[in-house]
């Protein structure tokens, strides 16, 4: 973690604030003082700021349904920012774990534990999401099994030159499928189903991992502690 971050995760400075700290040379990690905000910390180190060893907060780890016309983002962009719908000090510190799309709906998970959330998004991990996919064409039964068996071997999205990795599609109605991937590449739902000469109309994700989306749009809760540790096994 960087030290200024660690000031602010463990004091109510603002990051501009605890870098001026910094600078001023107020901060010591393991008795020598350090005036680079930039420095690498670790919770573990003796961190002084004019006399106080500072202790970080605990991390934040949070659920949230994402409606339609807004972004992952920490500010408004052309859209409006989703931790508009946060009602929590600190909200800058927050960054979230496998961003959606402006027009995708869903389950998101919101944290400040950047270890945690690097985990989770690793691809070695082959992390779980399952996305509700609603499609411009029908699927007939003979474009069902083809389908699945080009995503159960990958399939070549445009202007890339690895295949995608094997991804599972279940079918619901015709025009409305799940389909279960481990990867975030950039629009890849998307790219997948227009790689086949299909379109998507409209994405929800629903699952990450082992967690379900069961809050309503807009609203968020905490992740258990069962929850949170799934994505550290």
């Amino acid at each position: 973690m960087r030290l200024d971050k660690f000031v602010c995760k463990s004091t109510e400075l603002t990051k501009s604030e605890a870098i001026q700290r910094i600078q001023l040379g107020q901060v010591s990690v393991n008795s020598k003082v350090r005036t680079n905000e930039a420095t690498q910390v670790h919770e573990n180190n003796a961190i002084i700021l004019n006399g106080v060893k500072l202790k970080t907060r605990d991390f934040c780890y949070i659920m949230m349904h994402k409606p339609a016309g807004t972004v992952c983002s920490n500010i408004d962009e052309v859209y409006p920012s989703l931790f508009n719908y946060l009602e929590l000090d600190n909200v800058s510190e927050l960054h979230i774990a496998g961003r959606l799309d402006a027009d995708t709906t869903g389950l998101v998970l919101v944290t400040d534990d950047g270890r945690w959330s690097f985990n989770l998004t690793l691809p070695a991990k082959e992390c779980r999401k399952l996305y509700r996919v609603t499609l411009s064409q029908a699927l007939s039964t003979e474009r069902v099994e083809e389908i699945t068996y080009r995503f159960k071997q990958g399939v070549q999205l445009q202007g890339e030159s690895q295949l995608t990795l094997p991804a599972i599609l279940e079918v619901i109605t015709p025009t409305e499928v799940l389909l279960t991937i481990t990867e975030g590449r950039f629009h890849q739902v998307k790219r997948m189903f227009a790689a086949v000469g299909n379109r998507v109309m409209s994405l929800h994700r629903e699952q990450i991992g082992s967690i379900s989306l069961d809050v309503e749009v807009g609203q968020w809760r905490y992740l258990t502690n069962d929850e949170v540790q799934s994505f550290s096994q």
